[in-house]
């Protein structure tokens, strides 16, 4: 037998297979096609303090090998998730990640002193992609200083895992990776989407509503590839890859590099059995090439 086990920041993950934010709802969506408790972990749509209503439509279009997507991280806010989301949530035999957004370091404050309260949540992912209003809507997560501030908040608040989502738009990702783990992060995820943008020659107007939205898909796994490569040597908390997985093989390459786990998402679009499909397909993989453990394959890439 083949143990598919890995431990991120204190957490026993099943396998290293994780939904990402945003691509699998908040996993009741997808219960007619997979068992849910057989995924490593579940991150949910993103949670914002307050209710958002995203960006106007279109808000997603396919891309060369991708997709771009402006959705504008819509939600109902925490207290509908909390009265309508959680309960299905706990629910599950597997571990739950609350993925977290704020305009501002007071809404990520407010929002975990919220979320914490829960015995349902065991973690949390900080996405620090999305713009501070109060700091001229530049992003948290492409300034290293404002990186340190809001993970720093929000692990004075909370025992629990914090995971940390980087933004690939930055000069230096492994500058930001660091700031987060000085900061108290206990793992990385990484990359999230690349800023991209669609035209048609016909109206002379941009496809999406937003203008640009984050490009995502097979298209940005040698990049995430690279980036999460780099992030490896730099920090000594676990990193989570993301970027363009679409089956086991891409999955194996995240992990032979370093990456203690990853994330699946667009893949979930095109075959809502994606994960489940990965997760057999790394244990075969490891079968035939008599691997017991999969943390005897991780980070064993060969210069």
């Amino acid at each position: 037998m083949v143990s598919l086990k890995v431990n991120i920041a204190g957490l026993e993950l099943k396998n290293p297979i994780i939904t990402a934010s945003g691509t699998f709802g908040y996993a009741e969506e997808f219960e007619d096609f997979i068992d849910l408790s057989q995924l490593g972990a579940i991150i949910v749509k993103s949670i914002s303090l307050k209710p958002r209503q995203g960006n106007k439509p279109p808000r997603t279009v396919e891309t060369p090998s991708g997709m771009l997507n402006a959705i504008g991280l819509q939600n109902e806010g925490v207290e509908k998730f909390l009265s309508e989301k959680l309960p299905y949530l706990e629910k599950l035999k597997t571990v739950i990640i609350a993925n977290i957004v704020g305009d501002s370091t007071d809404e990520f404050k407010e929002l975990t002193k919220i979320l914490n309260l829960q015995n349902g949540i065991d973690a949390f992912e900080v996405n620090i992609s999305c713009p501070n209003v109060k700091k001229g809507e530049m992003s948290f997560g492409t300034s290293p200083d404002l990186t340190f501030e809001v993970i720093s908040t929000i692990r004075n608040i909370t025992e629990k895992p914090i995971i940390a989502k980087l933004t690939p738009n930055v000069t230096d990702i492994t500058v930001i990776a660091k700031s987060a783990e000085d900061a108290g992060a206990d793992a990385l995820s990484l990359i999230n989407t690349i800023v991209g943008m669609v035209v048609d020659i016909e109206t002379r107007k941009p496809v999406l509503g937003n203008i640009t939205g984050g490009l995502s898909g097979p298209a940005i796994k040698p990049i995430g590839l690279r980036m999460v490569y780099q992030v490896t040597k730099k920090v000594k908390i676990p990193v989570i890859g993301i970027g363009g997985i679409m089956n086991y093989k891409d999955a194996l390459e995240y992990l032979l590099i370093g990456a203690k786990a990853v994330q699946i998402g667009t893949a979930n679009f095109i075959n809502p059995r994606a994960t489940i499909e990965i997760i057999n397909g790394i244990r075969k993989f490891l079968e035939e090439k008599n691997i017991s453990d999969i943390n005897d394959f991780i980070g064993t890439l060969k210069l």
